[in-house]
């Protein structure tokens, strides 16, 4: 099983989108979460350091600018999903990824105190 660490780019990032109030609260999170033709396209006209930042999880090992590099993705390249936030701390806690599991909670707790 691959191991992670916490991308304290990406949480950054979603703090700093969920301060700007770039969220969405209701969504299908199977429908609206990236696909690898959205992955590719975002990376036709962005830089890996942005497509990172979408991204809780770096997958320890695996090469920068690689997809295998960066795992938990809690937005669609526009916003931050409240599910998004849910799956990956559902999928960190279910894995034993805890730094993923609690950074991913922290931004859901951040996420419902702004939007309350």
């Amino acid at each position: 099983m691959a191991s992670y660490t916490v991308n304290k780019r990406a949480v950054a990032r979603a703090r700093k989108l969920i301060d700007a109030r770039q969220y969405v609260l209701d969504s299908d999170w199977g429908e609206v979460q990236p696909s690898a033709d959205d992955e590719n396209a975002f990376l036709k006209t962005r830089p890996w350091k942005e497509f990172a930042e979408w991204h809780l999880g770096l997958t320890d090992g695996a090469a920068d600018e690689t997809k295998a590099r960066y795992g938990f993705v809690y937005g669609d390249f526009r916003r931050v999903h409240r599910t998004g936030l849910i799956a990956c701390q559902y999928r960190a806690a279910e894995w034993r990824h805890k730094e993923v599991e609690l950074a991913a909670h922290d931004l859901l707790q951040h996420l419902d105190r702004v939007s309350a």
